[in-house]
């Protein structure tokens, strides 16, 4: 193993002390491994709180600040944030108006962020969720119930990030949310594993030649194991089952190829174009594009393909400016 770290199981304490030198904007509560705005929003006005396993920076701490997140909890490598992580980000970012926890379908944050809302409910704040569930690679996994919640997340944080700073009210943010967690599918390809740091070899073993068709973003295994092939057959074997699984055509799209830690953009561009010429030939048009590492695993070399089904509402709002360490325009 070879990584720039000093204790391997002090990575996550290390990185966030980075993450309060380099990021200004945001203010980093190291006892309860928070990331938060350094600026609160405005009162009367949504929160936004989501988080999860570390090792898929920029996901999901990047993306506090103007236009997404308020708060993200950051538990260890690929391990669920507590309920008391939680619980106190979400009262600390209540301004009056209500939290939307943003959670992806993990069997241990679905769990621990269920905790949460309880508590913090009880506590005075009011708490809706929405539960992302978009990777059609499978159905259920060793660490869920149901699909997993994947790329699609980036783009809810986003458009419902923008809606919260325009002053939509809660039931309009979770609406808006559960609308886009409904329109859009995901799939992702491995082409090595990734090495997590406490454990110091690869999750998994892969041959220079194969490739892991729907793997997980923390290495869990998917639909099969194939040969590598060329990024044409690559993106039909990742768009293929995206467009069985949801009608997208005669609206616009959002379209999202993400890498997965490994992969130069230079590749993930040359994806893009191939994912874009099997859209259009299905009829569906890619009104709006994002490419690059947004959601990682660590050092795992792959890429995942996300396709939102868009309308006038969720392009305004996805051109809306944004402010992070992870994802900026338009401001």
């Amino acid at each position: 193993m070879k990584k720039i770290i000093n204790n391997p199981d002090e990575v996550l304490q290390d990185s966030l002390v980075g993450v309060a030198a380099a990021e200004p904007s945001q203010r980093v509560d190291h006892a309860n491994r928070i990331i938060y705005r350094a600026t609160p929003k405005a009162a009367g006005k949504v929160a936004l709180v989501s988080g999860g396993g570390s090792g898929h920076e920029p996901m999901h701490g990047g993306f506090v600040g103007t236009g997404m997140l308020d708060a993200a909890c950051a538990g260890a490598v690929f391990t669920s944030p507590t309920p008391d992580q939680m619980e106190e980000a979400t009262k600390v970012v209540d301004t009056g108006a209500g939290v939307l926890h943003i959670v992806k379908n993990y069997t241990g944050d679905v769990m621990n962020f269920e905790m949460a809302a309880e508590l913090a409910d009880a506590s005075g704040v009011r708490v809706e969720t929405v539960v992302t569930a978009d990777d059609v690679a499978v159905q259920d996994s060793t660490w869920t119930a149901g699909r997993r919640g994947v790329g699609l997340t980036v783009l809810l944080e986003k458009i419902v990030g923008a809606a919260a700073e325009a002053g939509a009210d809660l039931d309009a943010v979770k609406s808006l949310a559960e609308k886009v967690s409904a329109s859009g599918r995901s799939m992702g390809i491995a082409l090595s594993s990734c090495t997590v740091p406490a454990a110091g070899k690869p999750t998994f073993e892969i041959a220079d030649d194969e490739i892991e068709i729907g793997v997980g973003i923390h290495g869990e295994p998917g639909r099969r194991r194939g040969k590598l092939v060329s990024a044409k057959e690559i993106a039909e074997l990742l768009v293929e089952p995206i467009l069985a699984d949801h009608d997208f055509a005669g609206a616009p799209a959002v379209v999202f190829v993400n890498g997965l830690g490994g992969t130069p953009l230079i590749e993930l561009y040359l994806l893009y174009g191939e994912v874009d010429a099997i859209l259009k030939k299905a009829g569906v048009t890619p009104a709006r594009s994002l490419v690059g590492p947004y959601m990682t695993s660590l050092d795992m070399a792959g890429a995942s393909v996300t396709v939102l089904k868009a309308d006038d509402e969720i392009l305004r709002l996805w051109d809306a400016p944004v402010v992070t360490p992870g994802l900026r325009w338009g401001a």
